[in-house]
This record gives structure tokens, sequence and C-alpha cells, in this order.
């Protein structure tokens, strides 16, 4: 049984910094620090996401030497439909005061 709830205000982040440039590969690292997100809250919100098909995921094929190769992420075609309905759903519901509104951009 699949249980369908609203994502997180993490998870909204997540899917908004990816919807931002949904061509893009991104690493976990950089998403981090774009949503303000640790590894510990960061990885599993990226791993349901993936476990859905909402993202797809590949390590980088060209590391740098000296530096292991990163897992990257980007959305699916499905997962940009999920974000583009989450993220603006969230945005229309946020204060205006204080809380940053997440917006999709990009073409894929």
């Amino acid at each position: 049984m699949r249980r369908d709830r609203r994502p997180s205000r993490q998870t909204i982040d997540v899917l908004g910094a990816l919807a931002a440039d949904p061509s893009a590969w991104r690493y976990g690292y950089e998403l981090g620090l774009e949503v303000g997100l640790r590894s510990g809250s960061l990885y599993p919100i990226l791993v349901r996401l993936s476990d859905r098909e909402l993202l797809e995921s590949r390590w980088e094929a060209d590391a740098p030497a000296g530096r292991p190769p990163r897992h990257l992420y980007r959305l699916t075609a499905s997962g940009l439909e999920y974000a583009a309905a989450h993220v603006r759903a969230a945005a229309a519901h946020a204060p205006r005061r204080g809380l940053r509104r997440p917006e999709l951009g990009g073409a894929s």
C-alpha cells in the first residue's frame, strides 16, 4: 500500500533546487549547501525521491584526479511534474515574510 502525503518543507526545498535547472546533474553536497540541509537529512530525501522514480542518479564520469566520483542527481519527467505541483502549492501557502519561495525554471 502506497501512501501519498504532502512532502516535507525540506523535500520541497530540494525539489525546488533541482527544478530550477532540470537538465543539470547536481551532487548532494552542492544541494545541501543550497537548501541548508546536512547530509543526515538530505540523503534520505534523495533516496526516497529516487525510490519513487522522481529522481535519476548516476556516478560522475570524469572525477578529477585525487577525488572519488560523486553521485549525481536530476529530476525525471515525472519528478519535474511532481516538483511543479508541490513547489507551487507550497509557495502559494507560504507566508510572505520570512520564507524563501522556491521558483521553478529552466527548460528540459
